[in-house]
């Protein structure tokens, strides 16, 4: 849509970075609608089968590489970033080196981020619309058909890594993105560049060698499509590699150099919740699904469900050390309903006996 005269182009774009960071977003950047180069890598990674399970995927096509077509009338996408890292967790180390222990992916300690983001990506179009009449919008955060990552290069907020994640120098991979699609006819930011250089520290670091080549990750092999992602059986070769990885894998973000400086998050919700950053497998093991429901409330963990939760935790306790806790723990559950509950239990009662 056409700006009102008294409004130029670039002084919205500039109004539009400080309202976002008024609202808690670290760095705001702008894109048109172009993502030719992303389509083909899709377009390649779908053929490949690398999406596993995740139809959706293929379902959906190139709609999630051309904005236009998902959100008629898309001129400029407004990609945001906001920092995760809770800054009271456990050391993530120190989690992954105590077997017993429950390892879940930083980003989901705290409250579900998509709502809060939404809810502030709503609140920046409500902004702009205060200031320029109505216009056409949608919010997304990680809730449609979106390339995000290759949206938020393409606005300059950092580029995609060899592991697949979005890097940036100064803030490193601990954040959240989000986009608002718009019709404004805003001027767009220089795209990032890449400075992976020659350093392969993730694909080194990944426990299953889910990242096959530089910038290519195979869903299949990756702990987090495994355990949050993935609804059936884990394949019996990757469970050892799971360890106590129940929810997701930060590996490969924790020995990126670049995180070495990247800051922590200030929102509170993103804190730690329920002392999931330091607790036992066999404590979560003991919860039924009334306990899993609440204790998982604002959470973005609930989405896997109480069957899937206990198959996770029935991996990693196979995984533990050798423990007469962890052996009554899972004898517990080796009459539960769940087919599939009780195929990962029977496995890790045998890895017990070994």
């Amino acid at each position: 849509m056409p700006l009102p005269p008294h409004i130029s182009p670039q002084s919205l774009a500039n109004q539009i970075r400080n309202w976002g960071q008024a609202l808690g977003f670290d760095a705001v950047g702008i894109s048109d609608t172009a993502l030719g180069e992303h389509e083909t890598h899709l377009i390649n990674w779908l053929e490949r089968g690398r999406h596993g399970t995740m139809d959706y995927m293929q379902r959906h096509g190139t709609l999630r590489s051309r904005p236009a077509e998902l959100v008629p009338g898309t001129l400029r996408i407004i990609s945001v970033r906001m920092q995760y890292l809770p800054a009271r967790a456990r050391d993530a180390w120190e989690v992954l080196e105590q077997p017993e222990a429950a390892f879940i992916t930083r980003y989901a300690l705290g409250r579900d981020y998509h709502k809060l983001m939404r809810r502030r990506l709503q609140t920046l179009a409500t902004r702009i619309e205060e200031a320029i009449g109505p216009f056409g919008y949608r919010a997304f955060v990680d809730s449609a058909p979106v390339l995000e990552k290759a949206l938020a290069e393409k606005a300059g907020l950092g580029w995609i890594g060899k592991h697949t994640n979005l890097l940036s120098r100064e803030a490193g991979s601990w954040f959240f993105l989000g986009e608002l699609y718009t019709d404004l006819p805003l001027p767009v930011d220089p795209p990032g560049s890449e400075h992976c250089g020659r350093c392969r520290a993730c694909m080194d670091a990944c426990p299953t060698g889910a990242i096959v080549a530089p910038f290519e990750l195979d869903a299949r092999l990756c702990i987090s499509y495994l355990t949050i992602e993935h609804s059936g059986s884990i394949p019996e070769p990757l469970r050892p590699l799971l360890g106590n990885r129940i929810y997701g894998c930060d590996d490969c973000q924790l020995v990126c150099p670049w995180n070495r400086r990247a800051a922590l998050g200030v929102e509170p919700d993103f804190e730690a919740r329920h002392g999931l950053d330091d607790v036992s497998l066999v404590d979560l093991f003991a919860w039924d699904e009334a306990t899993f429901l609440k204790r998982t409330e604002g959470s973005a963990i609930r989405r896997i469900g109480h069957e899937r939760w206990l198959r996770n935790l029935a991996v990693a306790l196979g995984n533990a050390g050798p423990s007469g806790e962890v052996v009554a723990a899972l004898e517990a559950r080796a009459g539960h309903p769940s087919e599939l509950v009780r195929e990962h239990v029977a496995w890790g009662l045998e890895r017990q006996a070994k």
